[in-house]
């Protein structure tokens, strides 16, 4: 039978290659930038040229600028010199002309910064980890840098509450260690954890793997600490779920990208740890077939599902030619899903998702699979998935794009793009969050021309408005999405931004060319 086949809890060979963790998406591409994004990318011009962007009327940085910083900081932590990390992005697709680095090490002094540029009107941008992937994390123009690395502490974990304290600058990856210590978990998994910084996280209201059981940010922190444009430190902290005092202002902050404020300081209801992990990784012959699979999933493993993630032959199969090192437990199927539980009860857990999966391969759903509890062998499977995004950028040119749809149209994007680009695409794929409705899609070509970008842009977000689906699921708009937030957003709604921005940043100087044109 072929669910003895998937009962092999063996089956999938362990490597000797450690787990690589990476951003599980990139964003889309500018008409304007010519630079492959990919490890052996050269290094992109300045985005201010390549894009035509005119400069804001922002004041120029002086001796005496810097002289004042760092009498305030300390001269180890005014940095001059060597800013390029400081100045590309991650997919080197943006590059700024910083001439400074500020790293505070508190609140009260990214309060002082802020306030002194604030005064002279000089232009900031807020920098956390730099793996944001669009733009909203690197200078467009001269601005100076506000490196939050040094606000890097984990104050406090309750283990009896759930409730953690945590500074803005802490990597997600030691913030979640520390969690784990005392039994709990950050409800926010991404494969750029290893370098993102939990403000940057929250600053992004970034999603991850597990939407489908925590849900998103907004709900996750119970409140934080932020500096506003004049230095004005904004107290929202709180150590409870329910607190019904007036207007929640820490909301405004939860996904405003350093637009309207600094976040230094985040409280967070953290879960209990799973005691048991289990991770199906299954072929399916239709899309149909995904989303009957999907629905079953909610149904009958409810409380322990964590993550559905969908994978497409194509892409699957491009990540496997770039590293070898991967090792995909089944192979032939236009669709895969990647379905992850989580529980107290091991063998109850095993019991269920085996029952589910079994239940799936009689209805003629599921064709084949592979079901691991092992906790080595649960990491590569999910190494297959991470290293998706990574290979599609390896060896060419990708115009990536993060939306959210419909789960009934799901996938149909996919096929339309590839009707649409023909010979002119080499791959056309998807992967993504099936579980929170959240597509990734990607448009590959040997290299950029701008006879397939006029096939792609803007068509997905018109497509993708026709559905009233967002052009930004997760990653925020940046400086590279900027020009199209128009089709989720209503011209009501973002005049009502631009005077949130104006209330609370008159002068314009944080993370300016972001977000709102």
């Amino acid at each position: 039978m072929r669910f003895q086949r998937l009962l092999q809890m063996r089956r999938l060979a362990t490597s000797a290659t450690p787990l690589m963790r990476a951003p599980t998406q990139t964003t889309t591409t500018s008409m304007t930038v010519r630079t492959m994004a990919g490890s052996g990318a050269p290094m992109p011009e300045l985005t201010q040229i390549t894009d035509n962007v005119q400069r804001g009327n922002y004041a120029t940085l002086s001796d005496k600028d810097v002289s004042h910083f760092e009498k305030l900081l300390g001269k180890n932590h005014v940095l001059t010199e060597d800013l390029e990390g400081y100045n590309i992005c991650f997919l080197k697709r943006i590059r700024g002309n910083s001439k400074l680095v500020l790293k505070p090490g508190n609140t009260e002094e990214v309060a002082a910064i802020l306030r002194h540029c604030n005064e002279r009107k000089l232009a900031v941008v807020p920098q956390g980890g730099n793996t944001g992937l669009v733009g909203g994390s690197v200078p467009i123009c001269d601005e100076i840098v506000l490196s939050l690395q040094r606000l890097n502490k984990v104050l406090s974990v309750d283990e009896v509450t759930g409730i953690a304290v945590v500074e803005s600058g802490c990597i997600l990856e030691n913030f979640d260690q520390r969690a784990r210590d005392v039994g709990l978990t950050v409800p926010l998994d991404l494969g750029a954890k290893a370098s993102c910084h939990i403000g940057g996280n929250v600053s992004t209201n970034a999603g991850g793997v597990r939407v489908v059981r925590y849900g998103n940010l907004h709900g996750s922190v119970l409140g934080v600490e932020a500096v506003l444009a004049n230095g004005q430190v904004l107290d929202l902290m709180s150590n409870f779920k329910k607190d019904n005092t007036g207007y929640h202002m820490k909301h405004l902050f939860i996904g405003s990208e350093g637009t309207l404020g600094v976040i230094t300081k985040l409280s967070m209801l953290c879960p209990h740890s799973s005691k048991a992990v289990n991770v199906a990784f299954i072929g399916l012959n239709s899309f149909d077939d995904v989303l009957k699979t999907f629905v079953s999933a909610k149904r009958n493993l409810g409380e322990i599902l964590s993550s559905c993630e969908l994978i497409d032959e194509r892409a699957l199969n491009t990540a496997l030619q770039q590293f070898k090192f991967l090792n995909a437990p089944i192979s032939g199927f236009p669709f895969y899903m990647l379905i992850e539980t989580s529980g107290s009860n091991g063998d109850h857990d095993e019991e269920k998702i085996n029952q589910f999966i079994g239940d799936g391969m009689e209805r003629g759903e599921i064709q084949d699979g592979t079901v691991t509890g092992d906790p080595g062998k649960v990491q590569e499977i999910w190494k297959i998935r991470e290293m998706v995004p990574l290979g599609l950028i390896e060896k060419s040119f990708c115009f990536k794009y993060d939306i959210s749809l419909p789960l009934r149209d799901f996938y149909n994007i996919v096929d339309v793009m590839r009707e649409r680009c023909g010979s002119l695409a080499t791959i056309v794929c998807g992967y993504g969050h099936l579980g929170d409705s959240n597509l990734h899609l990607n448009v590959s070509c040997d290299e950029f021309n701008d006879e397939i970008y006029k096939r792609v842009e803007p068509f997905v977000y018109e497509y993708t408005s026709k559905l009233k689906g967002s052009i930004s699921a997760e990653h925020g708009i940046g400086f590279l999405k900027k020009d199209y937030l128009h089709y989720s957003k209503n011209t009501v709604a973002i005049d009502w931004m631009r005077d949130m921005k104006k209330l609370l940043d008159p002068n314009g100087i944080l993370n300016p060319y972001k977000v709102l044109n």
